[in-house]
């Protein structure tokens, strides 16, 4: 670890960033249909319980890095082995990130641009702030934060104003609650609730840790209500069939807005606050990698790693999948199954199970 300390404020503030992020870029949980925004609530819901899960094991070892206390858990061999897969986990999952945002510059701003050329230009400022800490990473995302929350609210102000909302389209509600659970469990609690586990990488530096609690309750609640609101916004404006068949459909949203008959093509706008998001999401996941590979290879210097972590991650966003609908197939249907699960759920869970009987023989 390097020797930095963040607030509980810039911890709120970079778990909203983090969750936001793709989130508003990808429809989510949109096998319920119309209800999908009560799937995001429930989703958000369920996360608070795995967040007290990631609390409690950080409780019990308050220093340490998830990937420093696999081993006191399990043994240095396997201990060590999964602290690897958990740096993978981190490193596939920045790819991913980076894909998603690579392929929607292509798709609005940049179309004749590589996809690599795309990638490898937030990848740069990525490597740039992980070589800095996470320190700077935080005071960043404060000043950043002022941005996005006005980007926001502007765009929804415009939205309403423009006449685009039709309340019919939410109609009927409730449906299919079985529907709705599955929806929860297979999808949407994983994206991007669940990927809150890479803060077990950060919890360490806080300098005030008995207000974690609440403060990451608070900001996943925030990003719930938030991306359920946004889903309402979204089925109001375009329907969901519309929405089934947009890549990103809160842009379409927003390329819809006409007001005056002048004031259109805002999107610049979204894609602004939606880069803002990305990089935060690519930084926090590239940075928990570098200093858990720092840490489980004894390397004093983290920010050594982080060019060649932030190449890798480039590396991986180009070779995931050989198009974006691949990409797609594979993060609603084998991404969520054989890597989400695991470890974001049943890992930290039997984690914890272990440090309550260890710590309970120790009493």
């Amino acid at each position: 670890m390097e020797k930095a300390k963040i607030s509980t404020s810039q911890l709120f503030i970079l778990m909203i960033l983090f969750q936001l992020s793709n989130s508003l870029l990808i429809p989510l949980g949109m096998k319920a249909g119309r209800d999908s925004w009560l799937v995001i609530l429930i989703a958000a819901v369920v996360s608070i319980f795995l967040f007290f899960i990631y609390r409690a094991l950080y409780l019990y070892y308050p220093s340490l890095l998830l990937t420093d206390y696999t081993e006191k858990l399990i043994g240095k061999f396997l201990g060590r082995i999964l602290a690897f897969l958990y740096i993978l986990f981190f490193l596939y999952c920045a790819a991913r990130v980076l894909r998603e945002f690579g392929v929607m510059l292509l798709s609005f701003a940049f179309p004749e641009t590589p996809l690599f050329v795309a990638c490898a230009m937030m990848i740069l400022v990525v490597i740039y702030t992980v070589f800095k800490g996470i320190e700077v990473v935080a005071r960043t995302g404060e000043m950043l934060f002022v941005i996005m929350i006005m980007l926001a609210f502007f765009l929804f102000l415009l939205i309403a104003i423009s006449g685009l909302i039709d309340v019919s389209n939410l109609r009927p509600a409730f449906e299919d609650s079985s529907k709705v659970l599955n929806t929860v469990f297979t999808e949407t609690l994983y994206v991007p609730f669940g990927e809150i586990i890479v803060f077990t990488m950060i919890f360490p530096y806080l300098n005030q840790a008995k207000k974690m609690g609440k403060t990451g309750v608070a900001a996943i609640s925030i990003t719930g209500a938030a991306l359920a609101f946004t889903t309402v916004l979204n089925i109001s404006v375009l329907g969901v069939p519309l929405i089934e068949r947009s890549l990103f459909p809160l842009l379409t949203t927003i390329q819809s807005i006409q007001v005056g008959g002048f004031l259109q093509r805002l999107d610049v706008i979204f894609i602004l606050a939606l880069v803002i998001g990305g990089f935060f999401k690519v930084t926090v996941y590239t940075y928990c990698a570098v200093i858990g590979a720092s840490s489980l290879f004894d390397i004093k210097k983290p920010s050594k790693l982080a060019y060649p972590m932030g190449m890798t991650v480039l590396f991986l966003s180009m070779v995931i999948a050989s198009n974006y609908s691949e990409h797609i197939e594979e993060g609603l249907k084998i991404f969520p199954l054989y890597a989400q699960l695991p470890f974001q759920i049943i890992l930290p869970v039997l984690l914890l199970i272990i440090a309550f009987i260890k710590n309970r023989k120790k009493e």
